[in-house]
């Protein structure tokens, strides 16, 4: 199966050795992203509502350059710093999709890139 590459100058350019998005086949794999501005460079983290509205714009930024949306998000993972974030990130997460939400699984880690507190990866399908 033949693989691509997606990376988009909307979203944070990878911190590390690896994409933003790789597709294959009908699939989209988005890496996790944080809440890097992607026109700062510069952690948009005032709050857990601003952190996870950052992390959702990356990601949207991302799925956009494959020709993808929300509506194709199949699976989602998220990491929180502390699940006491999770009332939070789920309110703002939930405001992105409409109609049916994809699978999820939500964790707590005991930290993440930057010591940011939150970071969500995705799978998309058409």
């Amino acid at each position: 199966m033949e693989k691509k590459i997606i990376n988009t100058g909307n979203a944070p350019s990878p911190i590390g050795p690896y994409s933003q998005a790789v597709a294959a086949g009908n699939f989209l794999f988005l890496s996790g992203q944080v809440c890097f501005d992607p026109a700062t460079g510069q952690l948009n983290n005032a709050d857990i509502p601003t952190e996870t509205h950052q992390v959702m714009h990356n990601l949207k930024a991302v799925l956009q350059e494959a020709g993808f949306s929300f509506a194709n998000v199949v699976k989602t993972t998220i990491f929180l710093s502390d699940m006491a974030y999770f009332g939070e990130v789920n309110e703002v997460y939930g405001k992105y999709f409409e109609g049916d939400f994809p699978a999820r699984e939500t964790v707590a880690v005991k930290t993440l890139p930057r010591n940011v507190n939150v970071e969500i990866s995705m799978i998309a399908a058409k």
